[in-house]
């Protein structure tokens, strides 16, 4: 189960990379670590073993970004507020 959430997080870097050959490695203590497979060579080792948090988040910070959606009504919220304050 505590897999799924870091699978998860390497799938959306696959998306925001156009699908690069990205996979990560489980250990037996429970920690990850992430390589980019080279072809026939040896995959590289993009990072040491992190725990599963610390994994996602470095995963996340990895490749483009994608703009968080936002909807009229928090951009209408956000202005009223800024409006407010001044």
């Amino acid at each position: 189960m505590r897999s799924t959430k870091a699978s998860y997080a390497i799938s959306r870097l696959k998306d925001r990379s156009d699908n690069a050959p990205y996979s990560m490695v489980t250990m037996a203590d429970g920690r990850f670590y992430l390589v980019l497979a080279n072809g026939d060579a040896d995959p590289q080792k993009l990072n040491e073993p992190m725990e599963l948090d610390e994994f996602v988040r470095f995963v996340n910070s990895l490749g483009k970004q994608t703009p968080k959606k936002i909807s009229k009504l928090d951009v209408a919220f956000e202005a009223k507020l800024r409006k407010k304050s001044d």
